[in-house]
């Protein structure tokens, strides 16, 4: 499988209704997953009725997530924003400990963006198209450092890769206002 997710960490907030589709309810949530640095990843996942029971309360508990990093479009007034969640597929409460786990194989959809930081660090953005099947696919941000970027940089749109690494939260402000972009950070890359 070509997005493959696992995540554990605490629940950090309440189910909220998001939307139902054929006579299923879905419920979105977050998860807090806390990275070896002790920077904490708050996660939004997205929820099955039919896969946790949404009238009790988890806020605090350990879950273990199994599930795919999904993307839609949101068309808001004159405006189209990426919606990024975890789509889980399975959920089971454990014990205490952190894991942020991603696997996709996918094709670059736009020339990778390459730039240095002013300490010197290579960044690479990526916009990964992974294929749901039935002619759909999931956009998914991805962002790689070091020789990954210096390597990702020379590659064109159209080259399929496959990356593993986290999926990861990060506030920036825009407008005066607090808003959180969620993208996967890539630990290793190479040609699919």
């Amino acid at each position: 499988m070509s997005n493959q997710v696992t995540l554990v960490g605490y629940v950090s907030s309440n189910f909220t209704y998001d939307h139902e589709i054929l006579g299923e309810i879905f419920y979105r949530m977050y998860i807090t997953i806390k990275r070896d640095s002790g920077v904490a990843d708050e996660i939004p996942v997205l929820v099955s009725e039919r896969i946790v029971n949404v009238n009790t309360n988890y806020i605090g508990q350990y879950v273990h997530i199994e599930g795919q990093f999904r993307s839609h479009n949101q068309h808001c007034e004159d405006k189209t924003r990426l919606i990024l969640y975890v789509f889980a597929l399975s959920l089971s409460i454990v014990n205490e400990t952190h894991v942020n786990n991603i696997l996709l194989e996918g094709t670059i959809c736009k020339p990778p963006t390459y730039r240095e930081t002013p300490q010197g660090r290579e960044i690479a953005d990526i916009m990964l198209a992974v294929s749901k099947g039935y002619g759909k696919s999931d956009y998914i941000p991805c962002i790689a450092w070091g020789r990954n970027a210096g390597y990702v940089a020379t590659m064109d749109t159209g080259t399929r890769i496959r990356l593993t690494g986290r999926v990861q939260s990060r506030g920036y402000s825009k407008n005066g206002e607090t808003k959180t972009a969620y993208e996967v950070s890539v630990s290793l890359l190479e040609l699919a």
